[in-house]
């Protein structure tokens, strides 16, 4: 429900977007800033903004402060109930994850026991690459992009999501690894290659009963 409701969310607000650049109206990309400059446009609307316009956008606006207060009231029962259960809160331990993302993974996987190792969890979310095998040379090409699309797509915010925090690396034991995978790979590549990792991390955490430790990183 809550992932429909986001949907919908940024569909109105491409819209509002596209009604505001279609009459010269420019808002920076990002929910947050036309967020903030809306109510503005609204308050003191340009010419190129006639009237029925301007109710159009307005009540487009209210459609999005409601959903927003939707998605609000969804979040935080999610989270009251993934405080409520211990494989949530022992995935929470791993960077990048949250109360939407673990409370999805223990309703997907549970704990975890159909898969034997990190990389069967990651090959079921689609996380892994293709390969071609030619004679004795291996390709690896894209992710297969196969299994659970929803996890698939919160796995890689969570990797986007550490990736804009790079004071965390140390404290997490993931510096080393991700500043050598910066040198040689595209940012997105990175993004997806952490999105992996983390996979296989939560995957180790939740079928071996522990919280995630950093130690363990590092020494690996």
């Amino acid at each position: 429900m809550r992932e429909r409701l986001v949907s919908q969310r940024t569909g109105i607000i491409n819209q509002i977007r596209a009604f505001l650049l279609e009459r010269g109206v420019a808002v920076r990309q990002g929910l947050r800033f036309l967020r903030a400059e809306l109510p503005r446009i609204l308050a003191r609307p340009c010419k190129a903004l006639s009237p029925r316009m301007l109710r159009v956008i307005e009540d487009l606006a209210g459609d999005w402060r409601r959903l927003d207060e939707r998605i609000d009231g969804l979040s935080t029962e999610i989270e009251v109930l993934a405080r409520q259960d211990a494989g949530c809160e022992r995935l929470m331990s791993v960077p990048g994850i949250g109360p939407i993302i673990s409370s999805a993974i223990v309703a997907a996987i549970g704990g975890g026991d159909a898969f034997s190792k990190g990389r069967d969890f990651a090959a079921w979310l689609g996380l892994v690459p293709k390969q071609i095998s030619t004679g004795d040379r291996t390709i690896l090409g894209k992710i297969s992009k196969r299994g659970n699309r929803y996890l698939r797509v919160l796995f890689v915010q969570a990797a986007w999501a550490v990736l804009i925090k790079p004071k965390s690396w140390a404290r997490h034991g993931l510096k080393p690894w991700l500043e050598a995978a910066k040198k040689r790979l595209h940012h997105n590549v990175v993004a997806v290659a952490l999105a992996n990792k983390l996979a296989r991390i939560a995957w180790s955490v939740l079928a071996h009963g522990r919280v995630f430790e950093a130690t363990r990183i590092r020494a690996a």
